[in-house]
């Protein structure tokens, strides 16, 4: 059975994991109002996607 002959050192440990961190999320803006949205995704001020209103937003 495999087992580790040392304990891992916490620098190699987290040189392992230097590639978890979380990334910022992209947004763009909606051509209809102007707000922030995220891409690919129905404005949820306006209720737009792609140039035609898809959901009714109440006012």
């Amino acid at each position: 059975m495999a087992v580790p002959k040392r304990k891992t050192s916490p620098s190699r440990r987290n040189m392992r994991r230097s590639h978890h961190a979380l990334t910022a999320v992209g947004h763009a803006d909606c051509p209809n109002c102007g707000e922030k949205k995220l891409p690919h995704h129905i404005c949820a001020s306006c209720g737009h996607y792609a140039d035609r209103e898809v959901v009714k937003v109440a006012d």
